[in-house]
């Protein structure tokens, strides 16, 4: 198996702490597969070829071009099946983005988000548009024009705009009320939690009071926001993200249940243990097993 040429992580990173974005080209006759993890940007990549793509605990697999939107709070690994793949990467902070005034479209698009849909079918006529985009991009990061962060941030969210189209308006939410914003708030600060790069830096909010305290609100008040929103207590929130992402470490990673335990804020094993058994009907390492 060949393995695709890229920069260095680490040189990825020094770069996108200096300037929030970095795009590149993929280079063809690539059959790699990308680890678990995330790191403090976002991405979206254009390829075409066959791929295995893991996404927090579900899996898709796409033949043709796709389009893939990586969101630094959820864990992905990334499999090519076919012999060639081609396409484009762009990566970027969320700071870069911030300055932009549609910025608040990665919270509310369905695009970035856990359960919404981070993986888009392209065709052939939107496949030629995009790859003009992208490499209007790697040709203005090359140049010293004053003004290019500016027009890369546009062209990021023309690419993000045109994934859109391809969306259900049912699937967005326009926070209409102060109910709705204090949830779309608490749903954010959840993500948030979940960015756990080693297991010895567990999750520091764990109860619903330790959310209300950190969004300096009544814990009674967050509770009736979320339950009339959503339907669902904050708790059970809480606690399906925490085994959503529970599912995704013993499938992503080679932690041992108990580094996976404690990186969830759990002090000791058997605490995990039970607790993932009571919301799922089986042991973690039942889980693992049944994976592998």
């Amino acid at each position: 198996m060949g393995k695709v040429k890229v920069r260095s992580v680490s040189s990825f990173n020094n770069e996108l702490k200096l300037k929030g974005f970095n795009v590149y080209q993929i280079e063809s006759d690539s059959n790699a597969t990308r680890i678990y993890s995330r790191k403090d940007f976002y991405k979206i990549c254009l390829t075409t070829g066959k791929s295995r793509i893991h996404y927090a605990e579900r899996s898709f697999e796409m033949d043709g071009t796709l389009l893939f939107f990586g969101n630094p709070h959820i864990p992905y690994s990334w499999e090519t099946i076919s012999r060639t793949c081609s396409g484009y990467t762009c990566l970027f902070s969320e700071e870069f983005l911030k300055t932009s005034v549609r910025s608040e479209i990665l919270q509310q698009s369905p695009l970035f988000k856990l359960g919404g849909t981070p993986i888009l079918k392209i065709s052939e006529e939107r496949r030629e548009f995009l790859n003009t985009i992208y490499r209007k991009m790697i040709d203005e990061q090359k140049t010293s024009y004053i003004y290019k962060d500016d027009l890369i941030r546009n062209y990021i969210n023309l690419i993000i705009h045109e994934a859109l189209k391809l969306q259900p308006s049912e699937n967005y939410d326009q926070h209409k009320n102060a109910a709705s914003r204090i949830t779309a708030v608490f749903l954010e600060l959840l993500e948030r939690q979940f960015v756990i790069e080693s297991a010895d830096r567990p999750i520091q909010l764990r109860t619903a009071h330790d959310y209300a305290k950190a969004l300096n609100v009544h814990v009674n008040h967050l509770n009736r926001s979320v339950k009339e929103v959503t339907g669902k207590p904050t708790t059970v929130h809480i606690a399906e993200r925490i085994v959503t992402e529970a599912k995704a470490l013993l499938q992503h990673t080679d932690w041992t249940v108990a580094e996976i335990a404690y990186a969830l804020g759990f002090i000791y094993p058997t605490y995990f243990n039970n607790f993932f058994k009571r919301m799922t009907g089986m042991a973690p390492s039942t889980l693992r097993t049944e994976i592998i």
